[in-house]
């Protein structure tokens, strides 16, 4: 397991265990699980995001700290911030992203995201020329999140 898959294990049990909110001291994380704080920082920006359902929030200096906290809403809310999320266009590694946090937030069922995944991939939008590819994935994206919602 890669670094930065183990760090994100960690805050992921943590907010667990603290009900959706854990604050962490970057650099105290970053020496019980054997990196650099810089990585910790890169699993915070790219894998706990508002797109992906949470909150951050950081103080800087001798007490410093960095919280996050998952966003607690509805489903047809948190669907509807996903559609917004997703924009004109969303390339490949972003849908995979905003699926995979629907499903651990419970969102949709592990079928569901599989089938929604297979109707996003490069292979299913092969036709469609490179260019115009993260557009139509939007499209289709957005329009699978509304029937979801309905």
């Amino acid at each position: 397991m890669r670094m930065s898959d183990l760090v994100a294990k960690y805050i992921l049990e943590m907010l667990e265990q603290q009900d959706g909110s854990a604050e962490i001291q970057r650099n105290e994380l970053a020496g019980s699980l054997g990196c650099v704080p810089s990585q910790i920082n890169y699993v915070i920006t790219s894998r706990f995001t508002p797109e992906q359902g949470y909150i951050v929030e950081s103080r800087r200096g001798g007490g410093g700290y960095i919280r996050i906290s998952r966003v607690k809403t509805d489903k047809g809310t948190a669907i509807m911030h996903i559609v917004n999320s997703v924009g004109d266009s969303v390339d490949k590694a972003a849908a995979e992203a905003m699926i995979k946090s629907m499903l651990q937030r419970g969102m949709i069922e592990l079928q569901t995201a599989r089938i929604i995944a297979s109707a996003l991939s490069d292979r299913t939008l092969h036709n469609v020329e490179q260019i115009k590819r993260d557009v139509v994935r939007a499209d289709l994206f957005k329009n699978m999140l509304l029937a979801l919602n309905c």
